[in-house]
């Protein structure tokens, strides 16, 4: 939500405090308060103040009422954002995402959708665990970031989601990587290959291409798939000549008196051919 906007429903929400104050004794604390009794602007201003207090489920809850005391009005709008954003602070990110989808099915004109959308996006993303967890929600997290910056590019959100789609895009390639890791290490070269090779086809961009370059040199050694494996390493020493993946490489194909070279007509030679006409990394 923009700063600006906010400033100026927390002022109406203030004026009105002040109007009720010289003929009502409701207390905007932590009192209870029929909530029936409130205006709109009043139990958004309740709202408000559990979150300054962290209770992020209380004003959730009071955000949801205004909804169902006053649906359609400009409060109830406001409103539901802000559940979407005390759900997300909460931890309760199911309902975030239930919040977040309702404001963008019901406002798609509404200047705060790709808020919304945001708010979408990250209550998978700050579910990501470590690697070794099933990565539904991260590819949940990348279609639904991917959707904010092509659908609202001019959004301030939109590079926000962009920086988070290629946290989550890394994130996926590190899972093909501890995965083909394991392969490797059990001797399943052909299992280890196909990660690696997935790493290296659709993640180029990502942190892992190098030693997925040289995990592969490793594996076709291994195969004695000699072709393949020079090919790797001529990829790797082409994109990555100064790093330790590269080095280590050239010494595993040194040692079987071989070179990073390009041989053959496999999937890897149709790789560094991309690589040689600039459409790879």
């Amino acid at each position: 939500m923009k700063s600006g906007k906010l400033a100026v429903m927390l002022l109406v929400a203030a004026l009105g405090m002040i109007g009720l104050a010289g003929c009502s004794p409701i207390n905007f604390g932590r009192d209870k308060v029929d909530i029936e009794t409130l205006s709109a602007s009043q139990i958004f201003q309740k709202g408000e103040v559990e979150l300054d207090l962290n209770s992020n489920e209380k004003a959730a809850e009071f955000f949801g009422e205004i909804e169902r005391l006053y649906p359609y009005s400009e409060w109830a709008k406001r409103g539901l954002i802000m559940q979407a954003f005390a759900f997300h602070k909460d931890k309760k990110y199911d309902e975030s995402r239930a919040a977040s989808s309702r404001f963008v099915d019901f406002y798609p004109a509404d200047e705060d959708v790709a808020y919304a959308q945001y708010l979408f996006g990250l209550s998978y993303f700050d579910q990501i665990d470590d690697v070794g967890r099933d990565q539904g929600v991260t590819r949940n997290a990348l279609q639904a970031f991917r959707a904010l910056f092509e659908q609202y590019p001019e959004s301030e959100y939109a590079e926000p989601a962009k920086l988070k789609f290629d946290l989550a895009f890394d994130h996926l390639a590190s899972k093909e990587m501890e995965v083909g890791r394991y392969y490797l290490k059990d001797g399943h070269y052909s299992s280890a290959i196909n990660r690696f090779r997935l790493v290296v086809e659709g993640f180029q961009a990502t942190s892992h291409t190098a030693e997925a370059l040289h995990r592969l040199v490793e594996s076709y050694l291994s195969l004695g798939l000699f072709d393949e494996a020079q090919t790797a390493g001529a990829i790797l020493g082409h994109n990555y000549e100064a790093t330790d993946w590269y080095k280590n490489s050239y010494a595993l194909l040194e040692s079987r008196r071989l070179s990073p070279t390009v041989r053959g007509n496999s999937w890897l030679s149709r790789v560094h051919r991309q690589v040689i006409k600039g459409q790879w990394l």
